[in-house]
């Protein structure tokens, strides 16, 4: 009976240990069935990231490729309206070559527009900065008499940063009102240009306000600055050590003087003084007094919108020709 009991306990510790090695076998399987899932859930992942990254890539480029030709779009637009507008302006000027042109002045020297006389006694030639762009002005001349320095002859201008208003136009809008109101106070007035197809140089335009009678002659721009914080006006000025006309500098200083503080009166704008400069072609060309007065800027949003509203370009206006009038000794 001893001998049955201990047999049967060896088997029971044989089906046990059996037992116990199934379990195991069956837990190292299932563990290593678990790191193979793990694994592929790993890679299925990773794959899905590669994928995600590669969709992305795809989207950028779409993206990129949407924006030429967005780009391109533009550009072509710009292109068209520059076409238009140069086609405007060979009509406009009777299909001649405006680029060989030199002036618009006819053989006695006048552009037919300064009919006006003065009863106050005093002559005024104002110049509106600039002219079209599809005028090609590109060519050079010496930027004062004997100067080896060469300069194009003129040049388009900027342009209002939120408007979209063209330099040369808007100094054109603002110099023919001026021209009426210095008419209307008995002044005679002479212009270098009264449309936006002139072929005329800076150096031309100094020795036509002479040529023509003119005391003094004021030239209307405008400013631009890249950085679009700057703002206000000011007025430029040869300086008393120019070396072609600083005889003029006295006379220049206080014509500037006058006009950048009544204009600043006027407008409210803030008043940036004068800056004093050799290098400006119309101004080394000049036989009179002659100053700058830079409007605004039309980089910046407040002075851009101002002066491309029309009711403000008469107070702008009016604000140069009360300057006129200080120099003179004529205030109102």
């Amino acid at each position: 009976m001893k001998k049955h009991l201990t047999v049967f306990y060896i088997l029971l510790s044989l089906l046990g240990i059996i037992a116990a090695i199934g379990i195991f076998i069956l837990g190292f399987t299932a563990l290593k069935k678990a790191q193979s899932t793990q694994e592929h859930v790993e890679q299925t992942l990773e794959q899905a990231e590669a994928q995600k990254e590669s969709l992305q890539a795809q989207e950028k480029q779409m993206k990129k490729v949407q924006k030429t030709e967005e780009q391109k779009q533009i550009a072509a637009e710009a292109a068209k309206k520059a076409a238009e507008e140069k086609a405007k302006g060979e009509a406009a000027a009777d299909d001649e070559d405006t680029s060989n042109k030199p002036s618009v002045f006819n053989s006695s020297g006048s552009t037919g527009e300064n009919v006006n006389t003065a009863s106050n006694g005093h002559v005024v030639c104002i110049d509106p900065g600039h002219q079209g762009e599809w005028v090609d002005m590109s060519a050079t001349e010496p930027n004062g008499p004997g100067s080896s320095v060469p300069k194009a002859k003129c040049s388009t201008g900027t342009s209002g940063s939120y408007t979209g208003l063209n330099e040369y136009q808007l100094n054109l809008d603002v110099s023919l009102k001026l021209q009426q109101i210095l008419i209307d106070r008995g002044y005679q007035v002479v212009m270098t240009r009264t449309d936006n197809d002139a072929a005329i140089s800076n150096a031309e335009r100094a020795l036509f306000a002479s040529d023509n009678g003119a005391e003094i002659m004021v030239r209307v721009h405008a400013n631009g600055d890249d950085s679009h914080t700057a703002s206000g006006a000011l007025t430029m000025s040869p300086s008393s050590g120019n070396p072609y006309v600083a005889d003029l500098y006295d006379e220049s200083n206080r014509l500037s003087q006058c006009i950048i503080d009544s204009y600043c009166a006027a407008t409210g704008f803030n008043n940036r003084g004068i800056i004093y400069t050799d290098d400006m072609t119309g101004i080394n060309w000049s036989k009179i007094p002659v100053t700058i007065v830079e409007m605004g800027f039309m980089t910046h949003e407040t002075d851009d919108r101002q002066m491309a509203d029309p009711a403000f370009q008469e107070t702008m206006a009016a604000g140069i020709a009360d300057g006129i009038d200080a120099y003179f000794g004529l205030a109102q």
